[in-house]
């Protein structure tokens, strides 16, 4: 199965911020091109259980996610990252973040190394929600396959039936420059045993790092990709977004893409 590839941003506070991006991704958008924007909205495990995090000022209250994923038009895809590095999370755990998720959310994604993929799945099933699970594969989980592609792919088939998309990220949201031409061994590996899961890279992209895809996307026309910490002036996660930023990032994906 083929899946619709799309530009992402990670970092939705509100549903005005959607509305801002879709405009420019409309308007930017080639004719005939079958990209999603991806809408991401963060959540972790202390945030979701009211425990005190230095991500709580740049997380959204966990109450306002549904409005931030209010019905729109089938080229947005809504996607909530759920992060927790210290693997305390129980399935009723994603399930209780996908209920504040609301009735919209299109995906879960796995920002944590290596999760029990059993407990991901009765998590999905509990929410009773018809979404696409995203799995990071990190720095951490790519170090603990031993920076090894056929390790990756050997873990990765625990997860058959549970995740639709992988994504690549070695940055993990700190807005650390790309290598893409390292992550090719990686995307290969995926690509050959697991032909039916997207491909999605991130790490350090922006307006002004977006050439660096360029190795990637020879390879892989469909590939999806997703920004976060490159999309503020100062490169710091725990600051807002410039939304002009975020904006070019867009555009010259698009034209890239």
């Amino acid at each position: 199965m083929n899946r619709q590839p799309y530009v992402g941003i990670t970092d939705f506070t509100s549903f005005e911020q959607v509305t801002k991006m879709l405009k420019v991704f409309r308007k930017h958008k080639p004719s005939g091109s079958q990209r999603l924007l991806h809408v991401g909205v963060m959540m972790s495990f202390k945030t979701l259980n009211g425990i005190e995090t230095k991500w709580s000022k740049a997380f959204p209250p966990k109450e306002t996610i549904a409005d931030i994923f209010r019905p729109n038009d089938d080229d947005v895809y809504y996607c909530l990252h759920y992060a927790d590095y210290d693997h305390d999370t129980k399935f009723t755990d994603f399930a209780r973040g996908l209920e504040y998720a609301g009735p919209f959310v299109n995906a879960l994604q796995l920002d944590m190394p290596w999760p029990d993929p059993g407990v991901v799945a009765s998590g999905v099933h509990t929410s009773r929600k018809q979404i696409e699970v995203i799995l990071q594969v990190g720095k951490n989980a790519i170090e603990e396959a031993n920076n090894e592609p056929a390790e990756v792919v050997r873990r990765l088939e625990d997860y058959e039936g549970v995740i639709h998309r992988v994504l690549l990220d070695k940055s993990m949201g700190r807005g650390l420059g790309m290598d893409a031409v390292g992550l090719i061994p990686f995307a290969l590996a995926i690509k050959n045993r697991f032909p039916e899961l997207g491909l999605v890279v991130a790490g350090g992209l922006g307006p002004d790092s977006i050439g660096l895809l360029e190795p990637l996307v020879k390879e892989f026309p469909d590939l999806s990709i997703d920004a976060q910490g490159k999309l503020r002036p100062s490169g710091n996660a725990l600051d807002p977004i410039d939304w002009d930023m975020a904006g070019l990032y867009l555009v010259k994906a698009l034209e890239l893409l």
